[in-house]
C-alpha cells in the first residue's frame, strides 16, 4: 500500500543553528525535487536494468548491504526505496521483517510495490521530512547523495538514530570519493571506464557532468564523520573506487 500522507518530523536532536541550516537545505532540496526517471533521462521501466549500466558492482553493493541485516529484524525502513531491488534483498535475509519505503516519486513506488507486495508500506515523500518509525534497520541505496547540507545529513543521521531499537543498524550503500584531488581523478575516470561499456564517450561525459551538478557526493572520511557526530559507530563494510557501503551501529 502506497501512503501518500506526509508525517510530521521528529524533534531535532542537533543544536538551534544547525536546525535552521537544516531546514533551509531541506526546503531547497524540495523545490528541485525532481522524479526518478528526470533525474536519470531514463524510462522509469528501465529503471532496474540502467542503473546496473550506471553503477559499478551495483549488485555486490546490494548483497553486502543486505547481508549486514539483522535476521532478527522485525521493522526494516528504506530511505528513498525507488523499485525496491535493496528492500527485497533485506527481506530475504530477515525473512520475519516488514518493511516502510519512503520516496518522493509515487511512480517508482508503483513499482516498489510490485515487488514487495504486502510485506511493504509505502509512503510517498521527503525521507528528509517523514517521520521514521520505530525499527530495526534503516537502509538506502544512492539516495542519501540528494541531500546538498551536511548539516542536514547530521539531523536525519540523528533521527535515524532515535528511530534504531538497541542493537540496530544503519547501512548506506552510495558514492564517497577520496578526498585527495588526484585519487578523486582516477576514481572518475574508473566509473568512466564502466560507463563505456555501455555509452559512448561523449555520452559518458555527459552523464557524469549532470551527476556532478546536480548530486552531492562527500568524501569518505567526511562522510564517517558526520555519522559519528550523530552518535552512530561507524564501519566501511566494502570500498572500491568511488563506491562503498557503511554501516551505523546504534
Amino acid at each position: 500500500m502506497i501512503v501518500s500522507k506526509l508525517l510530521p518530523d521528529d524533534p531535532s536532536l542537533v543544536p538551534e543553528k544547525e536546525r535552521a541550516r537544516a531546514k533551509m537545505a531541506v526546503h531547497v532540496q524540495a523545490r528541485k525535487q525532481v522524479g526518478v526517471a528526470s533525474h536519470l533521462g531514463i524510462k522509469l521501466a528501465e529503471y532496474d536494468q540502467r542503473i546496473r549500466t550506471f553503477i559499478p558492482d551495483y549488485e555486490e553493493m546490494l548483497e553486502v548491504a543486505a547481508a549486514a541485516v539483522p535476521r532478527r529484524a522485525r521493522t526494516l525502513v528504506d530511505l528513498g526505496t525507488g523499485t525496491g531491488a535493496l528492500t527485497a534483498r533485506c527481506l530475504l535475509r530477515a525473512p520475519r521483517a516488514r518493511s516502510v519505503g519512503i520516496d518522493a516519486d509515487p511512480e517508482i513506488l508503483k513499482l516498489a510495490e510490485r515487488r514487495l507486495g504486502s510485506r511493504a508500506r509505502l509512503q510517498c515523500g521527503s525521507f528528509t521530512r517523514t517521520s521514521l518509525p520505530a525499527c530495526d534497520a534503516v537502509v538506502a541505496s544512492f539516495a542519501l547523495h540528494h541531500i546538498r547540507a551536511r548539516s542536514a545529513k547530521i539531523q536525519l543521521y540523528c533521527r535515524i538514530r532515535a528511530a534504531l531499537r538497541r542493537g540496530g543498524v544503519f547501512i548506506s550503500v552510495d558514492c564517497h570519493p577520496a578526498a585527495n584531488r588526484a585519487l578523486g581523478r582516477q576514481q572518475r575516470e574508473a566509473w568512466k571506464s564502466h560507463l563505456l561499456s555501455t555509452y559512448t564517450p561523449r555520452e559518458a561525459t555527459a552523464l557524469l557532468s549532470a551527476w556532478a551538478r546536480e548530486d552531492t557526493y562527500v568524501p569518505l572520511e567526511a562522510e564517517l564523520e558526520l555519522w559519528r557526530k550523530s552518535g552512530l559507530r561507524a564501519e566501511v563494510l566494502w570500498r572500491k573506487g568511488a563506491f562503498a557501503v557503511l554501516l551505523g551501529l546504534r
